[in-house]
């Protein structure tokens, strides 16, 4: 990466835009402006819009999405919406030929990662994950220090991040604090812990951990904690690296001297260790900002079609630890309720989930924080649960379904094999419903065909069929069927595409359209698209 604060290439620069604009999003805006890269903001908060448009006048600011992911004129994203959105936005931008920059985590479950890393890979899309301390001048000094050997042998590492505050109830706090410390002791080690052991407290919020400690254990021998917390007297970020020759501190809240080396040593006396204590050695730091320097490292490897420092593959490294972190303090919580979940039960149902009496699921299905599956239902096999949802009663879902957090599938709705819900996308069973008159004898049905995506936010009216891999886009407002291949956006939603069995948009010559993974189609009259390479 280049040492100056601005681009070499201003004629170059790629068009960005940022897609949430709040709590940390703000400062994309303000870093990618200054770089001159910034072309658009979506945020749907029309107070934040308000104060951003004053500070950024000219550009170009939309509500959904979809919006920013359909202008061809936007060749990068950067993604700073809730975790639970990340794997949808950053899947749709790639299929969309764009590179993308996503703040941490890259997702929240480590096959959709795996999945977007391939994703990434076949499309030639930059894929890059927003691990700042990888930018901040003192850990790629300790990172010098340790591969040159002047610390020694790493012998073990911790870290401390702690403070009063941002409390979330979105996530807990090793999900909200420990990625960043999870990426550097990573990078730092370059190997993945063979074992990994964590315990935490919940104090403010049932089944939100405010506090956790998590311990990795490395093949070479060392070891590593982490704690976290947000119910802490002061902030204290600070990571130790002990070495048998030196020991080095990264403290992050120090004004000055954030990075300082000592130099101790232990001397045996009649087999005694003796500790011989030093003065501390400051290290002279660049003064950098490390944010800046992320959005420069993004917008300079869209240009040189480098790998980023914090690619997908290091993303998907620190996810998977953080889920093995998660499921080490679920254990340590109530190791008896998940052993009872899945090994006599055949699917994992977390122990805040409510499962009723009379409820079928099948084997390899997960069922995450806080959902609720009510009597009479049937769930196939393979199946992801987010967190937040309630399904049924006497509702039907297929095998291989995946629904994201905060979403009902309410009594009339039945969704086939493979069916992608989004987070936070609305089905509804009453035409006219009112406060006061009981209308359950009017259902009205809904049928979601094998393989449709249901983007994120989007509502499907009741009565209505959605078609086989029918693609519905983020925020729109159904109010008709759905043909099968169909993409559809806006409100109310209308046919704009025909969508590929994998996800990509068709290109039509004529009749005829050949997907990149030559999947073959025909149109069959004006709304009926064909698959003809397979026999069905």
């Amino acid at each position: 990466m280049s040492n100056s604060h601005t681009l070499k290439n201003v004629q170059a620069i790629p068009r960005v835009a940022v897609i949430g604009a709040g709590y940390w999003g703000k400062n994309l805006v303000r870093n990618f402006h200054a770089i001159q890269a910034l072309e658009a903001i979506c945020e749907s908060d029309s107070q934040a819009v308000m104060v951003l448009r004053e500070s950024y006048p000219g550009i170009k600011f939309v509500q959904n999405y979809s919006d920013i992911i359909n202008d061809p004129a936007i060749q990068a994203v950067a993604i700073a919406t809730p975790a639970e959105t990340h794997a949808t936005i950053v899947r749709e931008a790639l299929l969309a030929g764009k590179d993308v920059f996503v703040e941490k985590p890259l997702c929240l479950y480590v096959d959709q990662g795996k999945e977007l890393v391939a994703l990434a890979k076949d499309r030639a899309r930059i894929l890059m994950v927003g691990h700042l301390l990888w930018y901040h001048p003192a850990i790629l000094e300790l990172k010098t220090l340790i591969d040159s050997g002047e610390l020694g042998r790493v012998q073990y590492i911790y870290s401390n991040r702690l403070n009063l505050g941002k409390i979330r109830r979105e996530e807990n706090i090793l999900w909200s604090f420990a990625p960043h410390d999870i990426s550097v002791i990573l990078g730092l080690l370059g190997e993945m812990p063979e074992s990994v052991q964590a315990q935490g407290g919940n104090y403010l919020q049932q089944q939100i951990a405010d506090v956790t400690v998590s311990l990795l254990s490395f093949p070479s021998g060392v070891k590593a904690h982490i704690f976290v917390s947000w119910l802490h007297p002061f902030k204290e970020q600070k990571l130790i690296v002990v070495g048998d020759k030196k020991m080095a501190v990264f403290d992050d809240v120090e004004k000055t001297d954030k990075l300082r080396l000592f130099p101790h040593s232990i001397a045996w006396k009649a087999h005694h260790p003796i500790a011989n204590k030093a003065d501390a050695q400051p290290v002279v730091l660049d003064e950098k900002e490390p944010l800046r320097e992320e959005c420069l490292h993004f917008i300079e490897c869209i240009q040189s079609r480098k790998t980023p420092r914090t690619d997908g593959v290091e993303g998907l490294q620190v996810l998977t630890v953080l889920q093995q972190c998660q499921i080490a303090l679920e254990q340590k919580i109530s190791d008896r309720t998940e052993q009872t979940s899945v090994s006599s039960l055949g699917y994992f149902a977390h122990e805040s989930a409510c499962v009723d009496e009379g409820v079928e699921i099948g084997e390899g299905t997960s069922i995450w924080h806080f959902s609720h599956i009510l009597k009479g239902t049937r769930i196939g096999t393979q199946c992801k649960i987010g967190q937040n949802v309630v399904v049924g009663p006497n509702v039907s879902i297929g095998n291989g379904v995946k629904i994201q957090n905060n979403v009902s599938v309410y009594e009339g709705v039945t969704l086939e094999d493979s069916v992608f819900c989004g987070p936070s996308m609305v089905f509804t069973n009453v035409f006219n419903p009112r406060s006061d008159i009981p209308r359950m004898n009017e259902l009205q049905r809904t049928l979601v065909r094998k393989g449709a995506t249901l983007g994120a936010n989007c509502t499907i009216l009741c009565g209505l069929t959605v078609g086989r891999y029918a693609f519905i886009g983020a925020g729109s407002v159904v109010t008709r069927d759905v043909p099968d291949y169909a993409l559809v956006l806006g409100s109310p939603a209308r046919v704009t595409g025909w969508m590929c069995e994998c996800g990509v948009k068709l290109v039509w010559s004529e009749q005829e359209a050949v997907c990149v993974c030559s999947g073959r189609y025909t149109m069959d009259g004006v709304d009926i698209c064909k698959r003809v390479d397979l026999e069905r």
